[in-house]
């Protein structure tokens, strides 16, 4: 299955574009992190480790993940 990566210097988020639903709550709880019309369209850097772990949890495809 296809992975992308991208990290903040803490921790990674995975995402899994096979998974993904397109729901939009990654964008709606963060949209300085989540922008799909810009590349790249996941910016980790521009959020706090605990508000992305948090919005992960949200995903109710499993298209995002943590690893630390």
């Amino acid at each position: 299955m296809n992975q992308h990566e991208y990290t903040n210097g803490e921790i990674t988020i995975i995402w899994k574009p096979e998974l993904c639903q397109h729901v939009g709550i990654c964008v709606k709880l963060l949209p300085n992190v989540y922008n799909p019309k810009e590349k790249p369209w996941l910016k980790p850097e521009n959020a706090s480790s605990d508000e992305l772990i948090k919005q992960v949890h949200q995903c109710p495809s499993g298209a995002l993940s943590i690893k630390k």
